[in-house]
C-alpha cells in the first residue's frame, strides 16, 4: 500500500506542533507516511519538527490558489486542518479548506470544537464559527467536482485541560483557583495529548478509499472521561499537588481582566474560552464523549489528578509553563510509551 504525504496546519501552534511531533517520531505512526509537512504562519517556531524531518512551509494567507499549488506541489494527498491562534482565524481557515478542494486532496480531518453545536450565534459566535467551517468541509461530500470530499472527518475536541495551566500563579500564590465556571454546572476537560493521539491514528490510518474505514465519515467528540464543576477540579488539585486548592467562581469581566494581564492568549482563544466557560454556566456541557477515544486509541483518556500530577512542576513554578512533549502530556515515561503505541 502506498504510504500518505501528510500536511499539518498551523503547526506553529501547540496543537499542530505537537501532532506533527508524535507522528515524526513515534514509530506506530512513522511506518504509514512517507513526508509530512508542517505549514506555519511563523515558521522559526518548527526548527525543532525540521530536524525531526518534517518539510516546513511558510504560510501566507491571501490567496487560494497559491495555497493549492503549494498543496499539489508538496503531493499531499492526506490533511489536518487546524484553525491557527489568529485574530483572522476563520478567514484563514475558510481559505485553507477552500484551497483543499481546489487541490483535490481526497483525505480531510478537520479540528473543530465540541460545543459549536450547542453555541448561541449572538452570544458564543466563535465557537458557532465552527459550525460554518465543518460545514464548509462536509459539503464537499456531495460535490463531484473535488476529491477533498471523498473522505472526511471532523474532531470536535472539548476545551483542553492545558488551559487550567493559565491559573498556575494563582494555585502556587494564593491556592486559589479562579475561573467563571459558575456553581452548578460540569465540563469534562480533555489533555491536548489525547487529541494529537486521536489526529494521528486518523491521519496514519488506511483503508479501501483512503483513511481507515473505522474513521472516515466520522464526526468525532473529544471530552476527558471526568465530569467536573469549579470545585471538584480545585479538588482534584489538592490531591495532586499537596496542597489544599480552593475554586473562586469569577465574572466573566474579572476572567477577562486576569487573562489580559497574566498571559499572552491571543485575542481570539480568549474569546473563544470565555465562550467556552459561559457554555458550562448554561449547563451545555455537562456530557462526556470517550468512546471513540478508546475505540481509535484502545486507551483512557488522562484523568484530571493525573493531569495535575503531570504538570506539578510548572503549578509550583519550577519552569516555564508548556505543554510536555510526549504524545499524551505525561511525564510518565511507561505510560507515555503505551499511548504513543497504542498497546
Amino acid at each position: 500500500m502506498t504510504k500518505r504525504n501528510i500536511c499539518i496546519t498551523a503547526a506553529d501552534g501547540q496543537t499542530g506542533h505537537l501532532i506533527a511531533e508524535l507522528l515524526l517520531t513515534d514509530d506506530h505512526f512513522k511506518k504509514h507516511f512517507d513526508t509530512v509537512t508542517c505549514l506555519a504562519l511563523d515558521p522559526s517556531k518548527c526548527k525543532d519538527l525540521e530536524k525531526l524531518g518534517a518539510h516546513v512551509v511558510a504560510h501566507e494567507p491571501g490567496r487560494v490558489s497559491k495555497m493549492a499549488n503549494v498543496l499539489k506541489k508538496m503531493g499531499v494527498d492526506a490533511i489536518m486542518v487546524i484553525p491557527p491562534t489568529h485574530v483572522d482565524k476563520f478567514d484563514i481557515t475558510h481559505e485553507l479548506i477552500t484551497a483543499t478542494k481546489k487541490a483535490g486532496v481526497p483525505n480531510v480531518c478537520f479540528l473543530s470544537s465540541a460545543g459549536c453545536d450547542l453555541a448561541d450565534p449572538q452570544k458564543q459566535p466563535r465557537l458557532r464559527e465552527f459550525i460554518d467551517l465543518e460545514q464548509l468541509i462536509l459539503a464537499a461530500k456531495g460535490n463531484a467536482s473535488t476529491a477533498a470530499g471523498h473522505s472526511p472527518v471532523v474532531i470536535r475536541a472539548g476545551v483542553y485541560a492545558e488551559n487550567v495551566l493559565l491559573y498556575a500563579k494563582h494555585m502556587r500564590e494564593e491556592h486559589t483557583f479562579p475561573a467563571p465556571l459558575g456553581e452548578d454546572h460540569k465540563f469534562a476537560p480533555i489533555a491536548l495529548g489525547d487529541v494529537a493521539q486521536v489526529a494521528a491514528h486518523v491521519l496514519s490510518g488506511k483503508g479501501k478509499h483512503g483513511f481507515s474505514d473505522k474513521h472516515r465519515g466520522q464526526l468525532i467528540v473529544l471530552t476527558g472521561p471526568m465530569l467536573a464543576t469549579g470545585d471538584e477540579l480545585a479538588t482534584a488539585a489538592s490531591q495532586a499537588l499537596g496542597v489544599e486548592i480552593k475554586y473562586e467562581n469569577i465574572s466573566k469581566r474579572e476572567a477577562k481582566r486576569m487573562l489580559k494581564s497574566q498571559s499572552a492568549l491571543d485575542q481570539s482563544e480568549m474569546e473563544y474560552l470565555l465562550e467556552y466557560y459561559a457554555l458550562v454556566r448554561e449547563g451545555k456541557t455537562n456530557y462526556i464523549s470517550t468512546l471513540a477515544f478508546h475505540d481509535t486509541t484502545q486507551m483512557h483518556p488522562q484523568e484530571p489528578v493525573e493531569f495535575f500530577k503531570v504538570y506539578k512542576g510548572e503549578f509550583a513554578g519550577n519552569g516555564a509553563v508548556k505543554h510536555k512533549q510526549q504524545g499524551n502530556g505525561n511525564g510518565d515515561e511507561q505510560r507515555s510509551k503505551k499511548r504513543k503505541t497504542g498497546k
